[in-house]
């Protein structure tokens, strides 16, 4: 799995739209690029974007449901998270998103969008928000424990992985 981009809006402390692209050269000409700065810059915003883009959770926040949402950013009515990636079946495009009555901050959360589609055709593959992240397993081989194992390691799990005995490591 190859992600080629993230698109987010308003979540957690980056309000506004934000991209992403990871084809651009400054990330893809030396194979490894690290997501650094201070605390609170957005390193991990990011991180959770790519996460609820592709699998509707993050690894700090299981589930975001209609009666609870804390991705998204304070005194704002509507966010979203979309991922762009590649695997050897094919170019997807993963989209999530949520927003509050009328899109406006004090409104009621309403149910979440999910979806996945063909990034070439824009051919929605599934849409059924429980049915998504199966459809991004079947794509990428890659389960959310095994997608968060394997491609990020989430803030404080970098010490979870070197304090863990050898056979858990490999």
């Amino acid at each position: 799995m190859r992600i080629l981009g993230v698109r987010f809006k308003n979540l957690n402390s980056l309000m506004g739209e934000w991209h992403v692209d990871f084809t651009h050269p400054a990330y893809s000409s030396d194979g490894i690029f690290a997501i650094t700065g201070p605390t609170g810059a957005g390193k991990t915003t990011i991180l959770d974007a790519v996460c609820i883009g592709l699998y509707g959770r993050t690894p700090r926040l299981d589930k975001v449901t209609k009666s609870s949402n804390e991705i998204m950013s304070r005194q704002t009515g509507e966010c979203f998270a979309e991922v762009s990636f590649e695997t050897q079946k094919g170019r997807y495009r993963c989209h999530w998103s949520q927003h509050r009555a009328r899109r406006r901050p004090e409104g009621e959360l309403q149910q979440a969008r999910h979806e996945i589609a063909d990034a070439d055709s824009g051919t929605v593959l599934e849409s059924r928000l429980a049915q998504v992240a199966a459809a991004v397993e079947a794509a990428t081989g890659m389960d959310f424990e095994r997608f968060t194992r394997s491609m990020l390691l989430a803030q404080g799990g970098f010490a979870a992985f070197l304090q863990a005995p050898p056979d858990e490591r490999a």
